[in-house]
Order: structure tokens, then C-alpha cells, then sequence
């Protein structure tokens, strides 16, 4: 399993707007193939501040099953518009756990 995490800054005062488009967004990424979790955290010290986590089958299932998706195209159209600045997304894999 691969652990996509994304910090998303979102501009001040469009955090409500942000969480209604994420609602409408999430259904493409959770529905693609591979995807098996999908996850927004609001910070509470920082909240126009979002964790994303999604867990992917693989890093391919990401980078190039969602991403070279129509779906993709519309989670673009959807939420890109909100990031102030661009996130940073980086993948993670597992090491130990409890």
C-alpha cells in the first residue's frame, strides 16, 4: 500500500466553499481503480489547512491511473482553484506500525 499525503493551503475565507467541492471530488478519486481509502483533516491551529491522505494499491494506481483520468481532469476543475500555494503531494510506504 502507498500513502499519498498532500498539505493543502486553501485561501482565506473559501474553507466552507473547499469542503463542499471536496465532497462532490472525493467520489472520483474513491472511486478509481486502486484507490482504497480517501481522508481530509482540517488543521486546528491553521484551519484554512487540510491534510489529504489517500492509500493507493500502488504508486502507479496514483500517478498514473488517476492522474491520466478524465476523473482527475474533474477533481482539477473542482478544487485547484482553492490552493494558495500549489500543494506539495508525496507518497509514502510503510515501515512498522502498532
Amino acid at each position: 500500500m502507498i500513502l499519498e499525503h498532500g498539505e493543502l493551503n486553501i485561501r482565506s475565507g473559501q474553507e466552507a466553499a473547499f469542503q463542499d467541492a471536496f465532497e462532490t471530488a472525493k467520489g472520483l478519486v474513491a472511486s478509481s481503480p486502486g484507490c482504497l481509502s480517501v481522508e481530509l483533516h482540517r488543521c486546528v491551529e491553521r484551519p484554512s489547512t487540510y491534510l489529504l491522505l489517500i492509500a493507493w494499491e500502488s504508486i502507479e494506481a496514483h500517478t498514473e491511473g488517476f492522474r491520466g483520468s478524465e476523473r482527475f481532469e474533474q477533481w482539477r476543475a473542482l478544487l485547484h482553484h482553492f490552493y494558495d500555494p500549489a500543494p506539495r503531494i508525496e507518497h509514502f510506504e510503510a515501515v512498522t506500525s502498532a
